[in-house]
């Protein structure tokens, strides 16, 4: 039998085939992948559409194709690296260890140097970062969106079916914007929260970009909680961004600037640990370490940084309780970020914090490894897909009976609160750490109150 004929060799001179030599995904991770497959059930892109180019094995054949100059970086092949969530399902899933994280994070920073976008797309992208990574920019914008809540006119026009005539990226922009309200967008948290009682730690606390402008009182559950545990809570108002959405968006450059912020602002602070309440932020500061390897002034400072940067659960399982808890009659499902469990094995912890509620039940969500289709940007850049995955999300949600949800990332809570409403089936939706302050407070979650607690319960 005749061999095969031989592949195409890389142009002379770029043995990076159709990449720079600026951090290319890497061949060696790359072959270890031994194309076994059992990536491909928890892919939620190959679930949606079962095609091999759109799961993880595929994705890194395309990618070691690219590397051996077998094809070029042409819309086709971006449009497959894409429409990856970047979930890390596989991760998990995957018996050899693959390192998919580092080399689909490669590859998109490749993209974004070396493919010239569709001008829409690269002024939509730049647009997302030049607000959402900025928080004074962020809260100027979303004064305008609580005037457009408050006035109504958001009710009159969904209800007219106006906003249909928008681009399918606005409409997704739109149905995304959490109820907002003047009191919680002018809200602050103290630069240090005292521990109560003897103090076990000093903590810092990422105030995040997204996340201190529409989830408030996440921060502000997730300080009061460590205090009553005994931590001190330092909680810096710079950096303004982690630069994780810049990260997975292929952004190197300006996530690096922005890790360096991060670095720099904790280490001023000499905290023991690092607390991190949003799923995709701790998925990348977990990752400085990788991240900044060819900075001389800071790989080493990353790599300490990183060793101390924990989930708020984490920290919280660590800690014997101190606080009383008081009941929570409530059944919760409870949503497994994607950043959590698959890129930073975090699994048991949210579910040990929230069964130490007196009263509380934790009910399981079916197909738990599958992303609701938050992940970052990706359901502002890729509606339709996101939707779908939302949908499906939403239906294993409502199958679970529960009668709130819980999750770990405010992304996920975004993409959940609108998936169940399209459903017709809106649930509250909170983060874990706000179901534990409440049963610290003896009251009920915001989300939840439809009047005042017997403080004897």
């Amino acid at each position: 039998m005749a061999p095969p004929p031989a592949a195409p060799s890389p142009e002379p001179g770029s043995p990076t085939g159709i990449f720079d030599h600026h951090h290319p995904p890497s061949l060696d991770l790359i072959e270890d992948c031994v194309h076994c497959g059992f990536c491909l059930p928890t892919c939620p892109t190959y679930a949606l559409w079962g095609q091999e180019m759109d799961s993880p094995r595929g994705r890194i054949y395309l990618m070691k194709m690219g590397l051996e100059g077998q094809t070029g970086m042409t819309e086709t092949f971006v449009r497959h690296i894409d429409l990856c969530l970047g979930c890390m399902a596989c991760l998990t899933a995957c018996p050899s260890g693959v390192q998919y994280g580092k080399l689909i994070e490669a590859t998109r920073a490749q993209i974004e140097k070396n493919h010239p976008r569709a001008w829409s797309d690269r002024l939509f992208r730049r647009m997302l970062f030049a607000v959402f990574t900025h928080p004074a920019r962020l809260r100027a914008l979303a004064v305008p969106l609580w005037l457009y809540q408050a006035s109504g006119l958001c009710w009159l026009l969904r209800r007219s079916g106006l906003l249909d005539l928008l681009p399918a990226r606005l409409r997704a922009m739109e149905a995304l914007l959490p109820p907002l309200s003047l009191a919680e967008l002018g809200a602050g948290l103290a630069q240090r929260t005292p521990a109560e009682g003897p103090p076990r730690r000093r903590v810092g606390l990422l105030r995040g970009c997204v996340q201190r402008i529409f989830f408030a009182d996440v921060n502000t559950a997730t300080a009061r909680v460590l205090a009553a545990e005994g931590c001190e809570v330092i909680a810096p108002s710079s950096p303004p961004c982690c630069g994780a959405l810049l990260v997975h968006a292929g952004q190197e450059e300006a996530a690096l600037a922005l890790a360096r912020r991060t670095i720099e602002a904790f280490e001023k602070e000499g905290v023991d640990t690092v607390v991190i309440n949003a799923a995709g932020c701790g998925s990348t500061m977990k990752e400085y370490g990788w991240l900044l390897r060819d900075d001389p002034e800071f790989a080493e400072r990353a790599r300490t940084f990183s060793a101390k940067c924990k989930d708020v659960s984490e920290l919280l399982c660590e800690l014997t309780p101190q606080a009383r808890r008081h009941p929570l009659p409530l059944r919760v499902a409870y949503h497994d970020s994607c950043h959590l469990q698959h890129a930073q094995g975090v699994r048991a912890q949210p579910r040990q914090l929230l069964a130490g509620i007196p009263g509380l039940e934790v009910v399981e969500v079916g197909e738990d490894a599958i992303c609701c289709g938050s992940a970052g940007i990706y359901n502002l850049v890729e509606p339709e897909a996101a939707r779908q995955l939302g949908d499906r999300k939403a239906q294993n949600v409502i199958k679970a009976g529960a009668t709130v949800v819980a999750t770990g990332n405010p992304g996920c809570l975004l993409q959940l609160r609108s998936g169940l409403a399209r459903a017709g089936h809106p649930l509250p939706t909170v983060h874990s750490i706000e179901l534990v302050a409440a049963s610290l407070r003896n009251e009920l979650p915001r989300q939840l109150r439809g009047g005042t607690r017997d403080s004897s319960s």
